[in-house]
Parts: C-alpha cells; structure tokens; sequence
C-alpha cells in the first residue's frame, strides 16, 4: 500500500504550512535559516514561501490602480455588470479600456445632495399668516384640495388683484383662474356600480374653499353609445372642455372625458359642449330629478340613527334610478321605458355646516334634553349654516339650470336654489320610509320598530340601505325640523297629538 507520506512533494508542503504558521504567530519575523526550510538537493539557493492563493487577476490590478479603493466584490458587481460574460447585455469591452490619470480624476463632479425646498415653520407662518385658517377669499386663485399640492404662484392681494386677473390666461390647466364670481371646474368623472345601477361620480373644485364637491349623476343612457338618445346626456361641460392646447386624447380619457362604456375595447374622447349637436329634449320627459344632500358622516357610514341623511342619501339614488314610462315619439298611443336620468350634488358641509366636531357635541347637548336647533345656538353656530351657491354652479355646470325636480322637504333650499338660477319646476317629497310604513295603520297596530333582515340592507348604498332609520331619537329630529325649521313634512298623527 502507497503512502503518502513518503511523497516529497506532500512533506515540502507540510513543512512550508509549518513555517508559515510559525512566521504568523512568532512575535518576531524569522528568518529563512530559522524557519527550517528544506533546501533542494540539485541547487544552493534558497526556496521562498509559496503561495498558498490564486495569482492576482491583472484585470484587478488594473481597475484598483484607477479607482483606488476597490475591492474584488466591487469589481465584479458594481463597476462593470456582467463583466464575467462577455456575451451578456452591459458587458464591458475591454479592448476600449483606459487608463485615467490622477487630474481626470479629481474634476469628477461631486454626488448631488438633497436639499430640502421647504422652508422652516417658522419662516411659513410668517409668509401664509395662520396655517389653518379659513379658505382662500374669492379674490385669490383657486385652491386646490388638501390632498394636492398647492399652487406656487403668490397669494393675491387688493393691490395686485388686477394683476392676478390678467394673468390667468398662463395659470395652469388644472386649476381656475382668479376671480370674484364663484367657478366651479369638474376634475375627473368615473363610472361607479351601485345597488341601484351605475352612476357617473364627478369630482369638483372650487375658488370658494378647498373641499372636494361630489356630482352623483344617474344617466345611464350614456353608456349605450349606439341607442338613440331620447334627451341630452348629463355631462359636465368644463370636464369635457379642452384644457390645454397639448393634452392628448389619454389626458382626457383618465380624467373622464368619455363617451359610451370605457373598456380596453373602447376609448372614445368626448368632445367640448360647442362641437357636439345635442338632441332636444321631449316634452314628455319629465325634467331630471335632482337632490341635494349634505355630507353626514353619522348617518351615511356608520348608521346613526339620530337622522335620516343615510335613509335620504339612498332613497334619493333610488328613486332617480327608477325607469320613466313615456308616450312613444313614434305612436303616442304606445308608451315605451327609458332610464332613469338626474343628479345628487353632494356637498361636504357636515352638520348643516357646522363641521363634525360641533356635531359630535350637539350631540351630547341632545342627549341633555335639547333639540337639535338649541344645541347649534348653544355652541355658537347658526341653526343652518349651509349654503347653496356651489350646488347651483354645479348644476348650471351638468346643464341642469333650465328645469329640474327638487327632491327636497326644505323650502330654504328651493328659494336658494332659484336665487341660483336654477329653475324647479316641481318639489318631490322625502318621507321617511318609518313614516311611510306607519301612515299606512292604523294607530296601535305598529310600534314604529322594524326588524331588518340582510338581503334588504345589501341593496342600498349606504349602512341602513334599504332600511328604515326608526326610534325615538329620530321622531325628535324631524318633528324639530318641521316645527322649528319650516320643513314640509306632515307629523303623524300621534305626534301632533302628544
């Protein structure tokens, strides 16, 4: 049996291994004589240490004497990406290779630093007065919404109010132009699914303050493309109008200027109010039924059943969706369906304009034993402190100023809307579906309290759907509404009785 042991060459590595290991851990760098080598029997001169790693890349030696402090990993990784094929996407042509010299090195541009555009605190109080102050005034440009960045050009003041004005002509394409008169500007509109069927949501901004206003129009006749249109689709004209002279067709088919069903087969941009032929309306269709409804985040998402916003907010889509039965334009004496057509303008004024804050704490007020009319007074705040300015120029926006049917209880509402401009032609009650239910008892029968199952809540759009809002808490707030507030609501008969 071979041992490998007797093999010179395996004792000469051996005995090298010893004296390197001796050269490492002696306190003192020993000498060849003192290290022990074995000197070869053929030649006097003496053996160095032999290398126990791989010869040094000269390639590496070359990329460290041009870039310094350069490591192996830094070679093959960073510097030149798939440098060890040379086939691959990236590889480095080493044929092209040059040296730098130390001066080309030292006029390298030096890495940029991020410097932070936002001034100190401070320095922005000074500059924008209170940091949550009211809303811009109606001399000052628009304001865009808390979410989006504001506009960089100055505020605007009495003395430079002209200068604003003038040049409006170069603000920018998303934003409206200073003024004094209220504007409204619809910027972006989606096609929404709902219980009821689908909806068209639009998005408003305004030079009035920095909330976003909602249009819920109901016109599903938009989305057949290809039926004759009995009446003029809903739509908003400044979304539709052209913005810029280089926006692309894309630019307004994301923000919403469509026409029919947007799909991957169909994009279709809509054309400006004044280069499309609307057709006239019948006179047998009825004018669109219109609602306007204030946010209630109490009533709408969690289902308070203090008041019935939620109910109305439900119903109003509701009954707007439901088909129209006309006489048929062909043969009078036949009557054909169309789809429903009209309008929620949504306006973000919580709490009849005193914020949700206030209304949390009239809340409390209540609950004390006070209406819902003495606790706004009792905070401060006005009974009503809403306004209707926005939904009008919304309307006059969706072309829905010449007529509509207000669905509404609140003569307010109807005054302020006409003072608007806007024309309502008929006022369509909002009984509450409690009340609806108990009219048809007799007294003593029903004790105003509905068990709901689950299919009759998934219908609706909001938490109570298609529910009924029923209790004592909201018997107090409308019969408040109607006594102290004018609305055109009759009590039932056990109400005016008590």
């Amino acid at each position: 049996m071979h041992h490998h042991h007797d093999d010179p060459s395996c004792i000469e590595d051996s005995l090298a291994d010893l004296a390197l290991l001796d050269m490492l851990t002696a306190p003192d760098p020993p000498t060849l004589s003192a290290a022990g080598l074995v000197q070869s029997p053929n030649s006097k001169k003496q053996q160095a240490y032999k290398r126990r790693d791989a010869d040094l890349d000269p390639l590496l030696l070359a990329a460290a004497a041009s870039y310094g402090h350069v490591t192996r990993n830094h070679y093959a990784h960073d510097f030149f990406p798939a440098v060890g094929d040379p086939r691959a996407e990236g590889a480095y042509d080493w044929t092209k290779w040059q040296p730098q010299d130390s001066s080309a090195r030292q006029e390298r541009r030096p890495r940029l630093k991020y410097v932070s555009r936002q001034a100190p605190r401070s320095q922005r109080k000074n500059q924008q007065g209170k940091e949550n102050g009211s809303a811009t005034s109606g001399a000052e440009p628009l304001r865009c919404a808390d979410n989006l960045p504001l506009s960089s050009s100055p505020k605007s003041s009495p003395s430079n109010a002209g200068t604003a004005s003038s040049s409006s002509a170069v603000a920018a394409p998303g934003l409206l132009p200073p003024s004094a008169e209220l504007e409204v500007k619809c910027m972006a509109r989606t096609r929404v699914p709902t219980p009821h069927g689908p909806i068209f949501l639009h998005l408003y901004h305004n030079n009035r303050d920095n909330k976003e206003h909602l249009a819920i129009v109901v016109d599903p006749a938009q989305l057949e493309e290809e039926a004759p249109s009995l009446a003029p689709h809903i739509r908003s004209r400044s979304l539709d109008a052209v913005w810029s002279d280089n926006e692309t067709e894309m630019d307004r088919i994301t923000r919403g200027a469509y026409v029919g069903r947007l799909s991957h087969k169909s994009q279709k941009p809509s054309r400006p109010v004044e280069q499309r032929a609307d057709p006239p309306t019948m006179d047998t269709i009825p004018s669109p039924l219109v609602r306007i409804h204030s946010e209630c985040f109490t009533g709408e998402t969690i289902g308070s059943m203090r008041c019935d916003c939620g109910e109305q907010l439900d119903e109003a889509i509701r009954q707007i969706s439901q088909p129209i039965t006309i006489p048929s334009p062909s043969d009078p004496s036949q009557s054909i369906t169309i789809p429903g057509r009209g309008a929620v303008i949504y306006l973000r004024q919580e709490g009849r304009g005193i914020g949700l804050l206030s209304k949390i704490r009239a809340y409390n007020l209540q609950d004390l034993g006070h209406d819902t009319v003495t606790a706004n007074l009792m905070l401060g705040h006005k009974a009503d402190e809403r306004g209707y300015a926005i939904a009008g120029a919304i309307l006059r926006d969706l072309g829905l100023d010449e007529g509509v049917r207000l669905l509404t209880n609140n003569p307010d509402k109807m005054q302020a809307l006409e003072q608007e401009g806007i024309r309502v032609v008929e006022r369509v009650p909002m009984v509450p579906r409690s009340w609806q239910r108990r009219q048809h008892h007799k007294l003593g029968e029903m004790v105003g309290i509905h068990v709901h199952d689950d299919d009759e809540r998934e219908r609706g759009v909001t938490m109570i759907g298609t529910g009924e809002v029923y209790g004592e808490d909201l018997d107090k707030y409308l019969r408040t509404k109607v006594l102290r507030m004018g609305h055109m609501l009759p009590l039932l008969a056990d109400e005016t009785e008590s």
